[in-house]
């Protein structure tokens, strides 16, 4: 197996009960999101078996929930203020995701005016293996308005610091194939 080393500029902020980040949410994904030095938006995550939908597979909605959010969080990168909410996102499911494993989600801007912004994002399996591929539209919104006028405390979006300054993801598997798409 080859792995791909990144350099980490900086780990984001997670929302206390965020069924994907909140790491005080018995049930979520507890998952981790990385700027890395290429413009993307990492998010590592652990799948466990309270996730899945068919026995050892995790339910296709866990999977849009992880592209969704990584995507769009990818245009926070350098600019935290920078809020977005789903207007659309059109996912293709390409390999079972499975539950006790860690996975990787890429997530990256393609597209951005003033009020909207597009991207795309891939889940990568522990083999290099492409799960799901998605594309994003998304609306810049205030966060005073997403959260009806309740801006996040600290008690309820906060950093969630490690020492993690390198990464290593899997190499995607058939990228000359992944690459046409």
């Amino acid at each position: 197996m080859i792995f791909l080393k990144y350099k980490v500029l900086k780990k984001q902020n997670i929302g206390r009960k965020c069924i994907v980040c909140g790491n005080q949410n018995d049930l979520g994904l507890k998952s981790s999101f990385y700027e890395l030095e290429n413009g993307e938006l990492l998010c590592v995550c652990h799948t466990l078996n309270e996730h899945q939908s068919y026995p050892g597979r995790v339910h296709g909605g866990i999977s849009a929930a992880l592209l969704d959010e990584t995507i769009g969080r990818a245009v926070s990168i350098g600019n935290e203020d920078v809020w977005g909410v789903t207007v659309s996102l059109e996912l293709k499911y390409k390999k079972p995701v499975p539950t006790d494993e860690t996975i990787y989600v890429i997530g990256r801007i393609d597209k951005e005016n003033r009020r909207l912004f597009e991207g795309t994002g891939e889940i990568i399996l522990e083999s290099g293996e492409i799960a799901a591929t998605a594309h994003g539209k998304y609306m810049k919104m205030d966060v005073d308005k997403i959260t009806d006028g309740s801006f996040f405390s600290e008690e309820e979006w906060f950093e969630d610091s490690d020492d993690v300054k390198e990464i290593e993801i899997p190499d995607i598997k058939d990228k000359k194939k992944h690459d046409k798409k």
